[in-house]
């Protein structure tokens, strides 16, 4: 590790040495490229400098030991060795974790779909549930949303409801959101008092650039149609919504809440991109003979990473454990707590990983 860590220093100040000859502060492509590398190197490099600070005077201050203190001076000594040991260790864990690889998806946008599966018109009601959980969680976090397609119950739920979550960092905290969420719960239509089981698929995808991903015009067909249901005044009278079919995957993505056809086609096509990168992240993966399951289930109930009980006010996060009894909070946006066990669970798996790599 710290032979990695000293190469990254000494790249680390190389660019900063480059940065200020001539002939890379007159190229203003080759500074930002020059920029960028440094920008993204100087939190591990700041980490590994403290670290060296501390290691050096933990060493100095236990070679006093040898200096035959008296049983004062012995004691203080004593304690700053705990302390600087202490600091050691904690940053030794931040180095950790900043030369952990990093997912080149966190920083991006994301599309979310979510989708009713079990449980019929209650699935629906609990889908419209998970989409205003998660746009509360955006408006906290300071993120836009946009809404991208829909299919509304006509009771307030949702067969399918697809937007986009715009904000720097938005991938790195919403990709743990994908799986199968359950609810249980008495549905207002439950006159007996029963409990109901229902179950919504939520998949989370970065949003792609057209450069990222390539779509060969000819892959494609494209069908316009009269847009159905609120959406502006040109719905009901033009054709305005799109479907676009992905022939070579018979993938099929609608778009019909934009007012414009040129609207509804870039967003058909930037979900389009993103689902399309997703088949080819899970391709590359199973290529190298890892495991993982399908980001959406079939929707059944066994298939669940997250139940929401109501009766129990509980949350349970299936796979880590993790429990809280603020589901009220947490279906109003208050996810910080679950994301964040989620990452550390995340982090402790990659750092368990990389020592026995």
């Amino acid at each position: 590790m710290f032979e990695k860590l000293a190469a990254v220093e000494a790249r680390y100040d190389e660019l900063n040495h480059l940065m200020g000859e001539s002939q890379v502060a007159t190229n203003p492509d080759l500074l930002r490229e020059y920029g960028q590398e440094a920008a993204e190197l100087e939190d591990l490099v700041q980490v590994y400098r403290r670290y060296q600070q501390v290691s050096s005077q933990l060493h100095q201050t236990r070679a006093m030991l040898d200096d035959g203190l008296d049983d004062e001076m012995l004691a203080l000594v004593n304690d700053e060795i705990e302390n600087l040991e202490r600091q050691e260790a904690a940053l030794t864990g931040q180095l950790q974790l900043l030369l952990l690889p990093q997912d080149p998806n966190d920083e991006k946008d994301v599309i979310v779909e979510i989708r009713a599966g079990t449980g019929g018109d209650e699935a629906g009601l609990f889908a419209s549930d998970l989409f205003r959980m998660y746009g509360r969680y955006a408006e906290v976090k300071g993120w836009k949303t946009h809404l991208l397609s829909s299919h509304p119950t006509g009771i307030g739920g949702f067969k399918e409801v697809i937007f986009e979550v715009q904000g720097r960092g938005a991938y790195s905290q919403l990709k743990y959101e994908s799986g199968v969420h359950r609810v249980q719960r008495v549905p207002d239509t439950e006159a007996s008092g029963r409990i109901h089981t229902s179950t919504a698929t939520v998949a989370v995808l970065p949003e792609m650039e057209e450069v990222e991903v390539e779509i060969d015009p000819n892959d494609i067909r494209m069908d316009v149609f009269r847009s159905q249901g609120a959406g502006g005044q040109s719905v009901n009278t033009t054709d305005s919504a799109v479907r676009i079919t992905h022939l070579p995957t018979g993938m099929v993505v609608t778009c019909q809440d934009e007012r414009s056809q040129l609207q509804n086609r870039l967003r058909a096509m930037s979900i389009l991109r993103s689902r399309l990168y997703e088949i080819e992240q899970q391709r590359l993966i199973e290529e190298q003979g890892a495991t993982r399951r399908s980001q959406v289930g079939t929707g059944e109930r066994s298939e669940k990473i997250r139940t929401y009980n109501f009766p129990q006010n509980r949350v349970t996060d299936h796979r880590i454990g993790f429990t809280s009894h603020r589901l009220e909070s947490i279906l109003e946006g208050d996810l910080e707590e679950l994301i964040e066990a989620l990452t550390e669970a995340d982090q402790a798996a990659k750092l368990r990983e990389m020592a026995t790599a």
